[in-house]
């Protein structure tokens, strides 16, 4: 892992130098993102119990998600100049008392319209926690570390949804509606406290260089985007991430546990252990994958598109399986293999983060972010639409995730070769860069 200037176990020119500070200060960065896990997934358990509390169809159900969904896709590219703009704390900070009010509000609502607006209210703070922590990584930690700290920022927010699958779902069965989801939100208030006392965004010595004159209003902002959208990497990352992400997403996010009930007839609890594999799994691959990827940035695209071809194996011999329900065993491997999801999509950042400089990555990310976001509302929306009009046939409606998974494919399999070109070159310059530093 070690080697010369410019190699992968160096430290390059500005590079911080991580540490127990900086595992301090990115973890607290990291709890405010596993709330937002928490909030996010916790419909996935209480979908049965909303369709019932708000008298609503399939396609009204799926609405919660998908405006939540909505809100979070159109806040990324905001929330990254924000980031790139104000810093991690402040972004952070705005987010955790979006998201806390936005809990709150679903607890007491009591129609649903009052319900949609406290999701939209929730999706909008959550939008702003998982960029603001990829910021955050970058700040404290060398940038060979950015794939495997990328990941474990993932895999721990992940950890959020088990506390939805297992206790939340558990809480709601004792304690009914509205106590669970207040008391829940007493978690955002206590990560909020907790970042305005000992959140920093850089370690000292390390602060970024102000930024020129010019570098605000409309003009900068567009010009902000439009160079990180021309870059090949984000473009890649962007469609690798809509298509490995969403297929979990809307598993776990709405359509998991009514699939596992009503289509596959398990109970609840037998559901709630499957929904709590795929998180199980999440949790393994990410680790897996963070490494492989820190060590052989080759295996990016490989691994991206083996995730998609496995996933849409496991999904159609799901749904094309003779017979009222597929075998236990069977959906046991696909759970497992969906866990592979989320793992996969952070592949995304890792095109996106060597194709822009440090001031424009927050932006980057932002449009990667959209990508597999984007993705999940639009099957949550399809497949709702189709359970209605086909009288609840799962089959017909969850082979929507076929299509996308084709238009992702084709797109990742035009962009690759342009962007393996462009960063070996930007690697090739850093490195001469590096060699040859002033003295």
């Amino acid at each position: 892992m070690s080697g010369g200037p410019g190699g992968r176990g160096a430290l390059l020119p500005g590079d911080p130098p991580g540490g127990r500070k900086a595992m301090a200060v990115w973890g607290l960065g990291v709890a405010v993102y596993f709330v937002a896990i928490t909030y996010r997934t916790s419909l996935g358990v209480a979908g049965l119990d909303a369709a019932e509390r708000f008298h609503i169809n399939a396609s009204a159900l799926s609405t919660f998600s998908i405006l939540q969904l909505l809100v979070y896709a159109g806040m990324q590219i905001p929330v990254g100049l924000l980031v790139d703009r104000l810093g991690t704390k402040k972004v952070l900070i705005l987010g955790v008392v979006l998201y806390t009010a936005g809990q709150f509000g679903f607890a007491l609502s009591q129609s649903y319209a009052m319900a949609l607006g406290s999701r939209a209210l929730l999706g909008c703070g959550d939008a702003m926690t998982f960029i603001s922590v990829l910021r955050l990584g970058a700040r404290w930690f060398p940038a060979r570390r950015g794939p495997l700290i990328a990941q474990i920022a993932a895999l721990i927010g992940m950890a959020g949804n088990l506390v939805s699958t297992l206790v939340l779902a558990r809480l709601l069965h004792t304690f009914g509606w509205t106590p669970t989801f207040a008391a829940s939100a007493l978690g955002g208030i206590a990560v909020l406290v907790l970042v305005l006392a000992f959140l920093k965004d850089h370690p000292e010595g390390f602060e970024p260089a102000p930024a020129p004159a010019g570098h605000t209003g409309a003009a900068f902002v567009r010009r902000q985007i439009t160079d990180a959208w021309r870059e090949p990497g984000t473009r890649l990352g962007m469609w690798v991430h809509f298509t490995t992400q969403f297929p979990a997403m809307v598993f776990l996010l709405l359509w998991g546990l009514p699939f596992l009930v009503e289509a596959q007839g398990l109970s609840r609890g037998a559901a709630g252990e499957l929904l709590t594999l795929v998180v199980l799994s999440n949790m393994v691959v990410g680790l897996v994958y963070g490494q492989v990827i820190a060590r052989h940035h080759a295996a990016r695209t490989p691994l991206a598109l083996g995730t998609v071809a496995v996933t849409a194996l496991l999904w159609a011999a799901t749904l094309a399986w003779p017979g009222e329900h597929a075998p236990v065993w069977l959906l046991i491997v696909l759970c497992t293999v969906l866990g592979a999801c989320g793992p996969a999509s952070m592949i995304g950042f890792d095109f996106a983060r060597p194709a822009n400089p440090p001031e424009r990555q927050g932006t980057a990310s932002g449009i990667v972010n959209m990508g597999g976001f984007t993705a999940s509302m639009t099957t949550l929306l399809a497949i709702g639409v189709l359970l209605d009009a086909t009288g609840d046939d799962y089959r017909a409606a969850f082979a929507s995730v076929f299509v996308l998974q084709a238009l992702g494919v084709t797109q990742i399999l035009r962009l690759r070769g342009q962007a393996h070109r462009r960063e070996r070159e930007r690697l090739v310059t850093s490195r001469v860069e590096a060699v040859h530093v002033p003295a």
